[in-house]
């Protein structure tokens, strides 16, 4: 049996573990404090109780980061004691032979005090830091789930033999195209995470250029799909945020693309946008384009196309991050 704790800010954690447990060849236990999806591909779903509560409201009123040790360690949460013990009693009953964390220090730490291997997944931005550090010295292994020659931040190179890039990982590895509509339409995507784009910005676009039809997904007033695939792949551009599983399930696609970063711990979005930028896969900006300058932003995301997408190696991510990660809890992790 092999874990895996996705964190429960946003959807992406818990659609990447999808993803790898669809790709697994050993039954995956999910721990999370989201709701399991209906078709989640995992064996068995722990509820974990969530980590915050009303002494958590004022950071001032104590020391949540233990002295600078943790990101994340408040006094006097129910919730936070709970969901160590749930954790604590799932690893007793049935010896994971790994855990994959993604993403929590304090979590990774909590396992490897237990003697499990722990597995962490890597996330771009600054994380340089002692804190995050002290993780990716602890891990057994390390999975990146981007390509090394896209982004190879400094920070992460001192674990290199011990680090996994998987390429990209999308939902939509290796899945054959389909196209939903006939007609020029620009998509739109939203976060689950947050985000500062609106509908009315996305009308003001439609209003001024007549080339396109313009849908929004996910973004509050807009549509809403099970499957968004046959939207992407029929796509003549799509603005997106630069969360990890948008742009993976972006380049899956194959569609040009305008990317917006928004703002997460760490930089977290900029440094994948800053990525982006420099390798000329997307038209990146640092805000929603204003009315007056969307024609010169579609245009050029028209002239970048997607003819570059593949450097992000979605094709079989999935199944390099689950052979990375069976091989770690084997002690037989091969680059």
């Amino acid at each position: 049996m092999i874990g895996y704790y996705a964190h429960h800010h946003g959807v992406g954690h818990i659609t990447r573990s999808d993803a790898i447990a669809r790709s697994m060849a050993e039954p995956m236990t999910v721990l999370s404090s989201r709701a399991r999806p209906a078709a989640h591909a995992a064996a068995e779903w722990i509820s974990l109780p969530l980590d915050v509560g009303e002494s958590t409201k004022s950071d001032a009123a104590q020391n949540t980061s233990a002295g600078g040790v943790l990101h994340w360690a408040p006094h006097d949460v129910d919730g936070l004691t709970e969901r160590m013990a749930i954790i604590a009693e799932w690893v007793a009953r049935e010896r994971p032979s790994a855990v994959v964390v993604d993403v929590s220090v304090e979590v990774a730490m909590f396992l490897r005090l237990m003697g499990v291997r722990v597995i962490v997944m890597a996330v771009p931005g600054e994380r340089e830091d002692a804190i995050h550090s002290l993780a990716y010295r602890a891990a057994t292994h390390i999975v990146a789930p981007w390509a090394r020659g896209v982004y190879d931040p400094i920070w992460l190179r001192p674990y290199a033999e011990k680090t996994t890039y998987s390429g990209s990982i999308s939902r939509f590895a290796g899945r054959e195209r389909a196209c939903e509509s006939i007609d020029p339409t620009v998509v739109v995507l939203g976060a689950a995470g947050g985000t500062s784009l609106t509908r009315d910005l996305v009308d003001s676009w439609a209003a001024v250029d007549a080339r396109f039809a313009f849908r929004a997904l996910g973004v509050a007033g807009g549509d809403w799909v099970d499957d968004v695939w046959p939207v992407l792949c029929s796509a003549a551009i799509v603005v997106t945020h630069a969360g990890q599983n948008a742009i993976a399930d972006v380049a899956a696609s194959g569609a040009p693309a305008i990317v917006v970063p928004q703002p997460r711990p760490f930089g977290e979005q900029s440094a994948t946008a800053a990525a982006l930028a420099r390798g000329s896969f997307a038209e990146v900006l640092d805000a929603w384009p204003a009315i007056a300058r969307w024609h010169a932003a579609a245009d050029r995301a028209l002239a970048i196309g997607g003819r570059r997408w593949s450097a992000l190696r979605t094709d079989g991510a999935p199944v390099r991050a689950a052979r990375a990660i069976e091989q770690s809890a084997r002690r037989t992790v091969r680059q």
